[in-house]
C-alpha cells in the first residue's frame, strides 16, 4: 500500500519539549503524533455512532410513541448494579 503524507505542523516550542518530554524510551515523536491522530479519529468515529445511535433511538420513541421515565430507569439500573 502506497503511504500519504499528514501536513508538517508548527508548534510552539513548549509544546513540542512538552510531547518530548513524555515519550516513551525508543518511542520517537513521529510515532507519538501518529498514534495521537489514530486515536483522535477512533474517538471521533465513537463519538458519532453513539450520536447516530441516541438519534435513532429518539426516532423510534417519537414513532412508537413509547418513552420511559429517567428516574424509574435510573431505578432500575441502579438495581442491577446491586444485584449484579
Amino acid at each position: 500500500m502506497k503511504t500519504a503524507t499528514i501536513p508538517a505542523l508548527r508548534v510552539e516550542p513548549e509544546l513540542r519539549h512538552s510531547a518530548e518530554d513524555i515519550l516513551y524510551k525508543g518511542e520517537t515523536l513521529s510515532s507519538f503524533v501518529i498514534e495521537s491522530l489514530r486515536q483522535g479519529i477512533k474517538n471521533r468515529q465513537l463519538k458519532q455512532d453513539f450520536i447516530n445511535k441516541g438519534l435513532v433511538s429518539r426516532d423510534q420513541a417519537k414513532a412508537d410513541n413509547e418513552y420511559y421515565d429517567a428516574k424509574e430507569v435510573l431505578i432500575e439500573l441502579k438495581s442491577l448494579l446491586d444485584h449484579g
